[in-house]
């Protein structure tokens, strides 16, 4: 039987999902506008003890647009937003999109030669970031003419009198004092340009562009995705309608960074535009996440597996209540059988009464297009398609289905897909291919099965990539980096497999004739890596070699590396295992409270 893209046999298995939803024809924040009427004394979000209504979001986004106009920023312009979860960034986000401007949305732990990139690659004309990270910019500025403005603003600005000097007291301290005649525009002083400006609404169609994000596309090479208004406001009503069982006012914990999609479009813009509460975390770790699920008592939480993992080792989470979840979703990377198993566990001994559900996407169609249904499992499967949303699996290489059951590419189609890759139209017409039936779909780059009742399982990537605690890491980009170093002849970056992270990041290098592997070298190219780097995505080790594998036609065998990294982790699995009791009770206690960590 073929999987015939016409057919819709995941339609079956919906429950009480809508097989249709309707995408009003307007902006990202018109459909908020919307929700802002309706709901106008619920609380949007809240950060570090404060609490935001709808109705003042409104007022404040309205307060950052005008200040935006007054900076000189227009319809089309391109700006980028730097920034941790934070009301700024929420504000500036939603802002610019009031004003037709365009949201160029990147991680603030990127490196300076990454964010000149970012900030060259979009034409941004503007920036938004931190006082902290002012440094990366100033010391990038030369690099990018094109660059007008940068807009400075502080944690504090968020926050109210007792939390802003608490603030200072204490993180606040840590940071670099910006000088005084740095050429940058701060917070208050651009609020204040703003007062007395018109209302700078700009009215939008849902096809017209907003947002870009950063990821490796299908080749591994970092690119800008152009998305549109529609392809936010239609995830927002598919996650929201597939999500089933919310309502408005629930809280999701929102720790996913608005920079990658999985925070930008599932836990902000689905949440506002349903009314629920956003509970901003610009930074977290595995014991303020348990006082958080204990203070905050979230309905819903979402994050990639490493976070579940985290949540699994934290001996905080014992006594840890958590009947008030709606829904736990996990997104970002692959989520193992085994981990699922142990986090429903753990969620049932905790008095939850949901499981676990993985989705799966690509940053082309903003995040989530797929997802385990509320009421039926199997495993090893990621899901079904979002109402609207199409999968079809092809022979790769080629834009012909294959049977179910059959292994092949990943493709889909619907309202989510991105309009392209920002400069990229060769690469661009290579992702959105038009097929015999008349539709384009994205071809993802992945490896996947769909069975007879739809159900889709995700196999592995036809691109080489890492991924680290739910981050997209491309190899190539990394050695690329450090094969820049004077000291370095030549390198290979790999992806080792690891409990917590999924997989870490490892570089095997080859000094150039002369230059002795010593670790004052090691501590040198891993500075000029941090320089150069995002921190999720560096090294954590450098191995010299002599020399690196090679194929038959002469390139790095990465695969060679791998399979001995995989050789290693399995002798050292094994010599644990037969370090260990064999007999008792006890032993087996002591495996269950002791995760096995590589």
């Amino acid at each position: 039987m073929n999987n015939a893209t016409s057919a819709a046999p995941w339609l079956n298995f919906y429950g009480e999902v809508p097989h249709h939803l309707e995408y009003p024809d307007c902006s990202m924040i018109e459909l908020i506008g919307k929700t802002v009427e309706k709901y106008p004394e619920y609380i949007a979000y809240t950060f570090m003890n404060g609490s935001t209504t709808y109705r003042e979001f409104w007022r404040k986004m309205q307060e950052v647009a005008r200040a935006f106009r007054a900076m000189g920023i227009q319809k089309g312009d391109h700006v980028t937003v730097c920034m941790p979860n934070a009301p700024q960034t929420v504000l500036s986000f939603y802002a610019l999109n009031y004003i037709g401007a365009i949201a160029n949305m990147i991680h603030p732990l990127s490196g300076e030669n990454e964010i000149a990139f970012y900030l060259n690659d979009s034409h941004s004309v503007a920036a938004v970031t931190l006082d902290q990270f002012y440094g990366k910019f100033a010391s990038i500025r030369g690099q990018v003419p094109g660059l007008k403005k940068l807009l400075l603003t502080s944690v504090a600005d968020a926050l109210n009198p007792l939390m802003k000097l608490g603030y200072y007291l204490t993180q606040g301290r840590k940071v670099k004092p910006v000088p005084k005649d740095a050429p940058v525009v701060w917070w208050k002083d651009f609020l204040a340009a703003g007062k007395g400006q018109a209302d700078p609404f700009v009215a939008q169609k849902g096809a017209e562009p907003a947002v870009v994000l950063y990821s490796g596309g299908t080749t591994g090479k970092t690119k800008g995705i152009l998305l549109s208004n529609l392809n936010f406001n239609a995830l927002a009503k598919q996650t929201w309608a597939m999500g089933h069982g919310f309502t408005p006012g629930d809280r999701v914990l929102a720790v996913m960074p608005m920079f990658h999609g999985f925070g930008l479009g599932v836990s902000i813009h689905t949440m506002l535009v349903a009314g629920a509460c956003c509970l901003l975390i610009p930074r977290f770790n595995a014991d303020s996440y348990a006082q958080l699920l204990k203070k905050e008592r979230p309905n819903v939480i979402a994050g990639v597996p490493t976070l579940f993992e985290a949540i699994l080792r934290n001996e905080a989470m014992e006594d840890c209540d958590l009947s008030c979840l709606k829904g736990v979703f996990s997104g970002g990377d692959s989520l193992s059988v085994e981990l699922k198993k142990k986090f429903d566990a753990f969620l049932a001994d905790h008095g939850a009464s949901v499981r676990i559900r993985e989705g799966y996407g690509t940053t082309e169609c903003v995040t989530a297009s797929c997802l385990t249904p509320y009421n039926k499992e199997k495993e090893g499967s990621i899901g079904l398609p979002f109402p609207d949303t199409y999968y079809t699996i092809t022979k790769p290489g080629t834009n012909d289905p294959v049977p179910y059951g059959e292994e092949g590419e990943i493709c889909l189609r619907g309202p989510s897909v991105m309009l392209g890759y920002v400069g990229h139209p060769e690469e661009t017409a290579d992702t959105l291919r038009k097929h015999a039936d008349g539709y384009t779909w994205l071809h993802t780059g992945d490896l996947g099965v769909m069975d007879e009742d739809g159900f889709i399982y995700f196999r592995q990537r036809i691109k080489r990539m890492i991924v680290t605690s739910g981050y997209n890491v491309y190899p190539s980009q990394l050695e690329n980096v450090i094969d820049a170093h004077p000291k370095v002849r030549m390198s290979c970056v790999i992806g080792v497999p690891d409990a917590y992270k999924m997989q870490k990041v490892k570089a095997f290098v080859v000094l150039q004739v002369g230059v002795e592997p010593t670790q004052e070298v090691r501590d040198e190219l891993m500075e000029h890596c941090r320089r150069n780097i995002a921190k999720y995505a560096l090294p954590y080790m450098i191995e010299f070699r002599q020399e690196l594998p090679k194929t038959l036609v002469g390139k790095v065998a990465y695969k060679v590396l791998e399979a001995e990294e995989l050789a290693k982790l399995r002798a050292e699995d094994a010599a644990k295992s037969a370090a260990r009791p064999q007999e008792g009770f006890a032993a087996e206690e002591d495996d269950a409270a002791q995760p096995q960590a590589r």
